[in-house]
């Protein structure tokens, strides 16, 4: 749902939007391939989607930097607790309880419709499964790949994303999030590997029917250790 209820076309390119009494001129995006316009996008949704993903792939370099430094038994266990008390501050937040410092940062990262912290919860926990049952070597680009290609191919979509092909992506995001992955896995793994892991992640993004932070390290980690 747009967080503002279009109200009358300025031009062919912009529409106001009122919201509790205040009016934003938005401009509407239009299609080079089809001369139609799509559907107006206000700019206050991209900044918020540019900050998540911001947000989703420093937490993921994060983890798989931890996972790589840490023991494998302590990151397990670590992992549990920021579970357990992962899921306790949702459930608070899901319940409308304000809590200081934890609430604001939510409420500006996090999408209205979903629970909240939904989207950290399911990458520590594919994490915490992968882990479980593969090596760290694998599970750190699994990680890695992950963060690299949902936060870039979001951000480069919500710039230059013009041709959608599947799901609402466009060609440009998942292009520019599977090289973005493949350069970055370049540091970890072979060329032909972190090649084969960024188009696999970037494949599964686009046409995953779940959520993607659930199945792209695992699928990840069983391609590496099948090809390593």
């Amino acid at each position: 749902m747009l967080p503002y209820s279009p109200i009358e076309a300025i031009t062919p390119a912009t529409v106001i939007y009122r919201k509790k009494g205040m009016t934003a001129r938005i401009p509407v995006h239009s299609s080079s391939t089809t001369g139609t316009l799509n559907s107006p996008v206000p700019d206050l949704h991209s900044m918020d989607e540019t900050s998540r993903k911001v947000v989703h792939l420093l937490f993921g370099l994060g983890l798989a930097a931890a996972i790589a430094l840490i023991d494998r038994p302590t990151m397990l266990a670590l992992m549990v607790i920021a579970l357990f008390f992962g899921f306790i501050l949702s459930d608070a937040l899901s319940r409308g309880h304000h809590i200081e410092g934890v609430s604001p940062l939510v409420e500006a990262l996090e999408r209205k419709s979903v629970l909240p912290g939904k989207g950290a919860l399911l990458f520590v926990f594919s994490a915490f499964v992968c882990l479980f049952f593969f090596e760290p070597k694998v599970v750190v680009p699994a990680v890695v790949a992950l963060a690299v290609l949902d936060g870039v191919a979001t951000l480069a979509g919500l710039r230059y994303g013009r041709h959608r092909i599947f799901n609402g992506k466009s060609v440009e995001g998942t292009g520019a999030g599977i090289a973005a992955a493949a350069l970055v896995l370049l540091l970890v793994l072979p060329p032909a590997l972190a090649l084969a892991a960024a188009v696999v992640a970037g494949l599964i993004e686009l046409v995953a029917p779940v959520d993607d932070n659930l199945l792209i390290p695992p699928c990840i980690c069983l391609l590496l250790t099948v090809l390593s």
